[in-house]
Formats: structure tokens, C-alpha cells, sequence
């Protein structure tokens, strides 16, 4: 080999090592390598920076933007309750979570369907007395399940998709790189048998285990909280039960006030009417949950934002009473907030116990907390004010833009036919959706820009550039002559199962995009090895790198279900280890159906 292949042989190595040991960030490794690469002549400037203008770069990142105006809209919160809602079994509840992360994932980012639905999932559990280390692990395993089902349905499909572009490689469909669906060839029963594994067998092997959260719940602070049933809530004409309003997580409904009369205890069975007011006692982050229902509104206090619009300029803070506040001896009705700080109290905290009578007639005392409704300045302006000894927001409150629902779905369907039809390149269908989505108000311009994930967007641009090397240097070849030459004896059948073992297992340890770019060209190389089409060979790629089931830092929807549920390290191994098994079965049996190894 050349000093070329040598040095970037060894700049690969390096790479591999810094990421397994996480002794740095990936962007700043790969961009590191990248400099090296160029300052040796491996390759030059122009193919080291090439990757930032690669449209599978800029589909990325606009797909990110995209995902961030359908959760800030509320229609994934909209179908999480909605699909979780009427089910009370474990069972019940992963075979709905199926029904709806597998289609998601195909279409969104995963990570933010996992985002939204573990919050939903460990709700879920707590009302059910089931524990959430049953569910988050499979909430994990179906978002990169489903991602395999489309091309847009991982960053590392279209990484792929954007590398089989640049090298002229075509797909089924007879264009450069392979279209919208034809993934789903193989990620559709790729995705069923992974699903139906984790229904009958992956179940039995998940811990049963208390989420730290809820073995400290009795420690944290119990607010009063009196919410307003308003005209066109969807609760109204809905019992208790079915409201979703009995044994909420760290909230109970301790009584209903109906036109002077009171309902307490409240039944299971009491059926909620327009002008309910409906007293609560929970926790904050509870509170923050039952005001985001749409129609329910704190009853305490007239100046209370309900609008989306306005909402999104108003602010959540916790606010403590100090011994020197003029609001000591007042009611809460009486203490006028909007008047004084222009803001509205939507609950209160005294010494972490329940306070025995309505939100208005409470008599406030020193200590006492307050959940307050403000102005964006208001932390700023008052912190120093001797009325309060502490003012702080409460960042698990974002108003959703429900108003732009509608507009959020018409953007996303509009995407979806211009993808599918091939109007328009797959980037800009990308870029349109994203800008309409700010456009239309769906969400900010800088909600979009903090939704944009750009450590992930620089290291797959950067490992662009190492994938160049890898081939101009020879370094790919050379490496395929030592390692595959074996499998000269049994065919590219035993060559496509290699690979996709070796992939699966690099991915458990690195970034799945790198492991993809890393490996792209040596599927390639072995491709021409046998005179057979590529196809195969890249189609594995893309399902073996997404496929990190066996360790939590393999992929990032992993890492973010593991501290929620309560997760070992071995969880995870003794769980996907048979199912990494399972599905590259499944892939190494369908992909040479669907394309043939003939070139």
C-alpha cells in the first residue's frame, strides 16, 4: 500500500478508538481528521469540505426543522394521548406504541418521536401501576425499526442515499440513489419481525424495574391547583376516568365545584360539565401538564393567557414569598397580580402539603410558593424584589402552537407527495417544507435553528471527506483484499452477511452515520470484487447501521431511554442481542429477492 492508504488506514483507526473510548465530541474528531487529511495530501481542500454542500447534508437539516414544527404544533403529543388513552395493559400499550413510532419513525427524525413519547409512555405507566422499564426500551428499538422503512426515515439512509448519488449508483427506480420507498422492500418485514420479537419474546426478557423519578416522588412539591372546564373543552361530557383525570401522575383530583355545589370525593364515574371548576393537588411538572389540555384554564386568576398566540409570550416561574411581602395576609383573589407584576397564579405550594380549600380563598404566608403565568421579563425584573426570596422559571413549560395544527399537518403531507412523486429533488422538497413550516408561524426562526442537531450535521459532512479518502488513497481496496478474500470461495452471499455483521457491530460503538460513510466504499470495493451490483451491499449497509440494539451507546434514542427506565448496561444486550440476530436474518434472506447481485 501507499503512504496515502497507510496514513489514512491509520487517521480511520484513530477515529475508531476516540470514538469507542468517548475521549471526544464525533464533529471534533472527524473534523480533526479531516485537517489532517488535507495537510498530508490525502486529499485537498475541495474534497475535504465537499460534504457541507452534499444534499443528504442539507435534507438532514431541514428534515430536523420539519420534525421540530409538527412537535411544536402538538400533533405528536395530539397522537401519543390519543393512541395511549384508552388502554390499561401492558400489552395494550406496546401494541399501540407499534401502531403509531413504526409509521412516525419511517417518515420523522426518531429522535424527537422518542422525546415526545417518553415523557407520554412513563405518564402512561404511572396512572397503570406498570412499570416504564416494560415500555422504554421498546420505544427505543421500534423509532430505528421504523426509520428503516423509508429513505427519509434516518439521517443514515440519506447519508447513504447522498453517497450513492455522488458515485452515479442507481436504485430500482432507475434514478441515482434509491427512491422514497423502495426501502421498504426489506424495512417493512425487517420492521414487523423486530416488532412482533419484542411483543412475544423481548417482553419476557425486559426488567421490571421503579424509575428514579418515582421513588423520589413523594419528596417534591405538592401545588393546589383550581382549572376552569371552559366552553369547547374536549373533556367536557367525559367521565373522570376517561378524561384521563383519575390517578394522574403526581396529581389528584380532590374535588369538583359545579355552581356552588361541591363533588368530593370525585368518582371514577363523575361526568365533566362546561363551567366545572375542577381542584387539583400535584406536582409541578403535573400542573405544567394539565394546563398545556386545550379548554382547561386556571380558575384562580382572570389574566391568564389561554391563547396560543399569546401564550407563547408568557412564561412559567416558581415564585417564593418572602417575610417582608406586602401579599402576606392577602387571598390570592384579593392580591390582584395581573394589577401588581402582570402576571396570574396558576397554583400554590405551602410546605410541600395540601392546602384544604379553593385556589382564590388562600391567604398567602412567607414560604409560600407560587406557580405563576408572566411576562418574559418578569424573573429579570423581580428577583431582587423583597417580595419574594426566589424567583426561577420552569423550563418543562413551552405553550404548542395548537392553532397552526392544521397548517403543520398540510406542510408535512405536501413533503410526503413531493417526495414520493420525485417533482422536485428530495432536498429541496426538504428546504420548502422547513421554510413553510417557519413561514406559516408553525414554529420561530430560532426554535428551527436550536431544533437543528449541527454536531450531526458537521460529522457527516466531515466523514464525507474521510469516505473520499478511503477510496482515492486505495486504502478501501487494499483492506478489502486483506479482509474479504476469504469469501471469494462462497460467494457474495457470505461476503453481504460479513458485511452486515461487521457494520452492526461497528455501529454499537460509533455514530451510525459514520459507521456508514466508513464503510460505504468498502461495500463498493467488494461489489466490484465480484463483478456484482452494489446494490445489495448498500442496501445492507443502511439497515446494519441503524441496527445498535445490543448496547445503549450505539445509538441516541438509546442513551435516552436509559437513565429514564432504570437501565443496565446488560439490558440492553441481553434484549437485542437475539434481535440484531433476528432482523440480519431477515435482511441477509430478502435483499438478494429484491436486488440481485447480477450486475
Amino acid at each position: 500500500m501507499s503512504f496515502d492508504a497507510w496514513l489514512t488506514l491509520g487517521v480511520t483507526v484513530v477515529i475508531l478508538l476516540l470514538l469507542i473510548k468517548d475521549l471526544a465530541p464525533p464533529d471534533l474528531v472527524f473534523v480533526a481528521a479531516v485537517v489532517v487529511l488535507v495537510l498530508f495530501g490525502v486529499i485537498d481542500v475541495k474534497q475535504a469540505f465537499a460534504g457541507f454542500a452534499n444534499p443528504a447534508v442539507i435534507t438532514v437539516g431541514m428534515l430536523f426543522i420539519v420534525t421540530a414544527g409538527l412537535q411544536e404544533t402538538g400533533i405528536l403529543e395530539f397522537a401519543g394521548r390519543r393512541l395511549l388513552g384508552g388502554t390499561k395493559t401492558e400489552n395494550g400499550a406496546l401494541g399501540r406504541l407499534a401502531a403509531i413510532i413504526l409509521p412516525l419513525s419511517a417518515f420523522l427524525n426518531n429522535t424527537p418521536v422518542v422525546a415526545m413519547f417518553v415523557p407520554l409512555t412513563i405518564s402512561w405507566a404511572r396512572r397503570n401501576d406498570v412499570s416504564p422499564s416494560k415500555l422504554l426500551i421498546p420505544i427505543s428499538y421500534l423509532a430505528i425499526l421504523g426509520g428503516t422503512c423509508t429513505l427519509i426515515g434516518t439521517s443514515t439512509n440519506l447519508v447513504v442515499h447522498g453517497l450513492m448519488v455522488d458515485a452515479g449508483i442507481k436504485g430500482l427506480t432507475g434514478r441515482d440513489g434509491i427512491g422514497l420507498f423502495e426501502l421498504s422492500l426489506v424495512g417493512v418485514p425487517y420492521a414487523i419481525v423486530g416488532a412482533l420479537y419484542l411483543a412475544f419474546v423481548g417482553r419476557k426478557l425486559l426488567p421490571d424495574r421503579k424509575e428514579l423519578i418515582e421513588q423520589l416522588g413523594e419528596q417534591r412539591r405538592e401545588y393546589l391547583a383550581e382549572m376552569l372546564v371552559s366552553p369547547g373543552c374536549r373533556l367536557i361530557g367525559q367521565t373522570v376516568e376517561t378524561a384521563g383525570l383519575r390517578s394522574l401522575p403526581g396529581l389528584f383530583l380532590i374535588e369538583i365545584d359545579r355552581d356552588g355545589a361541591t363533588i368530593a370525593p370525585v368518582g371514577p364515574d363523575d361526568v365533566i360539565q362546561s363551567g366545572d371548576r375542577l381542584i387539583f393537588t400535584g406536582i409541578v411538572s403535573s400542573i405544567v401538564e394539565l394546563e398545556q389540555i386545550p379548554g382547561l384554564v386556571p380558575a384562580a386568576d382572570p389574566s391568564y393567557e389561554v391563547t396560543p398566540a399569546k401564550q407563547r409570550g408568557r412564561l412559567l416561574c416558581e415564585a417564593v414569598v418572602s417575610s417582608r411581602s406586602s401579599l402576606i395576609g392577602k387571598t390570592i383573589r384579593e392580591a390582584d397580580f395581573r394589577a401588581a407584576y402582570g402576571a396570574a397564579v396558576v397554583a400554590v405550594c405551602r410546605d410541600g402539603h395540601r392546602i384544604p380549600r379553593k385556589l382564590g380563598d388562600v391567604r398567602l404566608r412567607p414560604g409560600d410558593t407560587l406557580l405563576l403565568q408572566t411576562r418574559p421579563h418578569f424573573p429579570r425584573a423581580h428577583r431582587n424584589d423583597p417580595s419574594f426570596y426566589l424567583v426561577t422559571d420552569v423550563p418543562d413549560w413551552k405553550p404548542l402552537r395548537r392553532d397552526r395544527i392544521w397548517l403543520a399537518a398540510g406542510v408535512f403531507a405536501l413533503l410526503l407527495v413531493l417526495m414520493t412523486t420525485g417533482v422536485v429533488d428530495i432536498a429541496v422538497a426538504a428546504s420548502l417544507a422547513a421554510m413553510l413550516m417557519i413561514g406559516l408561524g408553525c414554529l420561530s426562526a430560532g426554535d428551527a435553528r436550536q431544533s437543528i442537531e449541527w454536531s450531526t450535521l458537521v460529522t457527516i459532512a466531515a466523514a464525507f471527506a474521510i469516505g473520499t479518502a478511503l477510496e482515492t488513497s486505495g486504502a478501501a481496496k487494499a483492506v478489502i483484499d486483506l479482509s474479504f478474500g476469504f469469501a471469494g470461495q462462497f460467494g457474495p452471499w457470505v461476503a453481504l452477511a460479513v458485511i452486515y455483521l461487521v457494520v452492526s457491530g461497528i455501529t454499537e460503538v460509533i455514530t451510525n452515520n459514520a459507521a456508514a460513510i466508513l464503510m460505504f466504499r468498502f461495500c463498493v470495493e467488494i461489489a466490484d470484487r465480484f463483478q456484482v451490483s452494489p446494490l445489495p451491499f448498500l442496501i445492507a449497509l443502511m439497515l446494519a447501521a441503524s441496527a445498535s440494539f445490543t448496547t445503549p451507546i450505539g445509538y441516541q434514542t438509546n442513551m435516552m431511554v436509559y437513565g429514564p427506565g432504570g437501565y443496565k448496561f446488560t439490558d440492553f444486550m441481553r434484549i437485542g442481542g437475539p434481535l440484531n440476530l433476528l432482523v440480519w436474518l431477515v435482511a441477509i434472506v430478502l435483499i438478494p429477492i429484491f436486488w440481485p447481485f447480477r450486475p
